[in-house]
């Protein structure tokens, strides 16, 4: 299985989320003979283009009459259900069209039913969306990243007047996304790309570390002279890609607490995720002592322990900053001691062993257990290990 990761530092929308797909590698031709069986009358055209200094796909839709559409769920629920598409092309597709419409019916104040797309619902959206889902079959994609969302800035004009950048149903959709406006007076966000994402998307994160195959270029509608205005999307396989191994520092200086509490604090930290914790002694300005409360958390984790810090120290701030690390790769065995199993940490460089290492809670629990000193069954729990290894043995 595949993974696509939008670098939407220029935004993003419908038509360029399909030429950057596109660009993958799909034929255009197998592309446009699969959208024709919507039935729609359009005309689509795909063309490589510059957009400042980079080359890139552009997919454009036209109508072939001026007729214009305003379809409510009904119309779209219909037209999809109908069309020849897989399942899963129509269950996606719909997901995307649902959230699209619960968006604008909150912002309008209007119920879901009687709720009506205007530029959403037209035909070059629905070739917009149903070939995004359509693509992402053909490419086997199984998910989706993206990195924060640039809005843009400014103001927009849409069927339901002028609206400040994000428009209304934007900013609905991307509730809890990581959003930000830089360097265009733009709108880089629609509607469509808004709900494709919210839709798609299994995980919003800054560049994470990745290999990857290809890269795909699609280009938006305008060219600003030394911006590109294109989204990059990258493909690879699903086993490399590693959001997670973007990891944060937490910190908090704390010079009023039980140190009771921050004890405790340790290990209500490490249940809530974190991958470290630990108190270091320091003196601050006066030469107050104080203790230095340092959580290690991956991105996902952050907002739940800064919480939990508040809540249960007397801190008033913290500081939290991206560092980069390493870790081997590890296995774990189990041997027998004391007839008690115990595991056995195996990391590896290269694929060579470099640390073993018995698991001191499992030895923990059997000394306790058998009223031995740790160290001992620590001891034997490693030479059983080796003994087994060096004749060949299998796990117990």
């Amino acid at each position: 299985m595949k993974y696509v990761y939008f670098d939407a530092s220029a935004g993003l929308s419908g038509d360029m989320i399909l030429g950057a797909l596109l660009d993958l590698g799909v034929s255009p031709h197998l592309f446009k003979e699969k959208m024709a069986e919507l039935k729609l009358p359009v005309d689509i055209q795909i063309k490589e283009t510059k957009r400042a200094s980079l080359r890139a796909l552009k997919v454009d839709v036209f109508k072939k009459n001026k007729k214009s559409y305003e379809r409510k769920w009904s119309d779209i629920e219909t037209l999809i259900k109908e069309s020849p598409f897989s399942e899963s092309v129509k269950k996606n597709s719909l997901a995307i069209f649902k959230n699209l419409f619960q968006a604008e019916a909150k912002v309008h104040g209007r119920k879901f039913s009687q709720t009506h797309l205007h530029e959403a619902g037209a035909d070059d959206a629905l070739i917009d969306v149903v070939g995004c889902c359509f693509l992402s079959e053909v490419l086997n994609i199984s998910s989706f990243y993206s990195s924060p969302l640039n809005l843009g800035q400014g103001w927009v004009k849409t069927s339901h007047g002028i609206f400040p950048v994000p428009p209304p149903a934007v900013a609905e959709l991307l509730k809890r996304a990581p959003v930000y406006s830089a360097w265009i007076k733009e709108e880089l966000v629609t509607p469509t790309g808004a709900s494709i994402v919210k839709t798609l998307v299994k995980k919003f994160t800054p560049f994470p570390e990745i290999a990857y195959e290809k890269i795909g270029y699609g280009a938006g509608s305008r060219n600003f002279p030394d911006y590109p205005n294109v989204l990059r999307v990258f493909y690879g396989e699903e086993k490399d890609f590693k959001a997670e191994k973007k990891v944060y520092i937490i910190e908090a200086s704390i010079d009023d607490s039980n140190p009771q509490y921050l004890a405790n604090f340790i290990d209500t930290a490490l249940e809530l995720g974190a991958l470290d914790a630990f108190l270091t002694p320091i003196v601050m300005k006066k030469s107050r002592l104080a203790t230095k409360l340092t959580i290690l958390a991956e991105v996902d984790k952050i907002d739940f322990l800064i919480a939990a810090i508040f809540k249960e120290t007397s801190s008033i701030g913290v500081r939290y900053f991206p560092v980069e690390r390493r870790v081997l790769e590890r296995g774990i065995k189990k041997v027998k001691v004391a007839g008690e199993k115990i595991g056995i940490k195996i990391s590896y460089l290269d694929g060579k062993e470099v640390n073993i290492q018995p698991e001191f809670s499992d030895c923990l629990k059997v000394a306790k257990k058998r009223d031995l000193p740790v160290k001992e069954i620590s001891q034997l729990a490693l030479r059983e290990f080796l003994r087994r290894r060096k004749n060949g043995s299998k796990e117990d």
